[in-house]
């Protein structure tokens, strides 16, 4: 199998895109299912938007829906994820939206009154948690995971050998030991690849900080909770890979830069999501994968990663409901998803694909499976936009020495003045 930076990098594509967006639709989200499931076999044509490489892959998946269903066609446009957004917007706004669309998941806040509320026919009980929350704006039900992504610790087996560590750290202080023992004992120049500043570079932190038990909201997502003593931690740890110079403040961005630094174990530690296996691997050339593993976010008060991934939704001015529901449906299936991630390297989004043997016989998804299971993502709100590039300015001078406590007294005080949102 070959995991692509294009298919689930989308999920960092959106959430970038997201900080530059604006505007949504008008209505608000409705808490009421709008449609049905189709019994039986539907006809006509369901058209369907989907992003980059799922756009351009998803006909032949749905062939076999179309052979399930003999009177139907699926008619699917691909949409570059750098003008999805904007697109998107137009078609609310002419009233010319598609049935069924590819939604990624920081997005759904953004669109959230032109989805219809997801049916009782669809069943969602074997898909993970963490992303089913990213389906919910306002109480309501908008959207079923498709395929999920997270992020988990990468490190080089071998060097961490030489550092005196043959299985993986656990806990904060081990990650940190480990960490300055690739230096110290193993020749890395770097510990760790940590993102110090520029756009999403507060979310590359909230592993940390949710693991020392934080939260970006009270639990009716009524206020901002930015100024506590667990983001403090969460940040002071993030901090100290800088301050005790484990962690690059200048770190190499361009595309490459870090899997670079991490096949010649200059910096043999980073942190991303699951498409980093086949970057690695083809950075590294045959045989690499042996050199290295992944382990879950280490544990303070939990092990808590970040959730994304791509949502599928139906629109309020779809023509075609109850059969646009039924293509959701076949797409939720474990059979289907296994499939699609042969075809994409797509993480299934329900559970029980992963007992497909193309994903349980390999050890790295192994560990992104049990990380799935320990997940958050940022607020469903419009206001996280204006919030998260806040927090970006904030932990760049966190970065550079700033008292995490300082600097989140700051951030809270933005935040109150931008509010939480429609």
């Amino acid at each position: 199998m070959v995991l692509r930076r294009t298919s689930t990098a989308a999920v960092c594509v959106a959430a970038a895109l997201v900080l530059a967006a604006c505007g949504r639709s008008d209505t608000g989200a409705s808490s009421t299912p709008t449609a049905s499931v189709a019994s039986g076999k539907v006809t006509g044509t369901i058209t369907m938007w989907a992003q980059g490489a799922e756009g351009e892959k998803l006909p032949s998946l749905l062939k076999g829906f179309e052979a399930e269903n003999p009177g139907v066609k699926v008619k699917v446009t691909a949409i570059p994820w750098s003008d999805a957004h904007s697109k998107y917007q137009t078609a609310i706004a002419g009233g010319t939206t598609p049935d069924v669309a590819q939604m990624g998941t920081t997005w759904m806040p953004d669109f959230a009154g032109s989805f219809q509320s997801v049916p009782s026919g669809i069943d969602t009980s074997d898909i993970f948690e963490g992303s089913k929350a990213t389906n919910v704006v306002k109480d309501a039900t908008l959207g079923v995971p498709w395929y999920v992504d997270t992020r988990v610790v990468y490190y080089r087996t071998d060097l961490a050998k030489k550092a005196g560590y043959s299985s993986p750290p656990k806990t904060f202080a081990e990650f940190k030991a480990m960490t300055k023992a690739l230096q110290s004992k193993a020749g890395a120049k770097w510990g760790v690849a940590l993102t110090p500043s520029g756009t999403d570079s507060f979310q590359s932190t909230l592993p940390f900080a949710w693991s020392a038990g934080a939260s970006l909201m009270n639990s009716d997502n009524t206020k901002w909770t930015l100024d506590t003593p667990q983001m403090t931690k969460g940040l002071k740890y993030f901090q100290s890979f800088f301050t005790d110079g484990i962690a690059d403040p200048n770190l190499n961005t361009t595309p490459g830069g870090r899997e670079a630094a991490f096949v010649k174990g200059s910096t043999p530690v980073l942190i991303d999501g699951p498409y980093e296996i086949g970057a690695l691997n083809t950075a590294g050339g045959t045989g690499f994968d042996k050199k290295y593993t992944v382990m879950t976010i280490p544990k303070d008060q939990s092990s808590t990663s970040f959730v994304g991934g791509a949502n599928l939704v139906v629109f309020k001015k779809s023509a075609h409901s109850a059969a646009a529901w039924k293509l959701v449906q076949y797409l939720s299936k474990a059979s289907v998803q296994a499939s699609w991630y042969k075809t994409t390297g797509d993480l299934p989004a329900v559970q029980s694909a992963w007992n497909d043997a193309s994903l349980s016989a390999d050890p790295k998804l192994a560990v992104f499976k049990e990380q799935l299971t320990d997940t958050k993502a940022p607020p469903a709100n419009t206001a996280w936009t204006q919030v998260s590039a806040a927090a970006d300015t904030q932990l760049e001078k966190i970065v550079k020495g700033t008292d995490p406590a300082s600097a989140l007294k700051d951030l809270q005080s933005s935040a109150d003045s931008i509010g939480t949102g429609d």
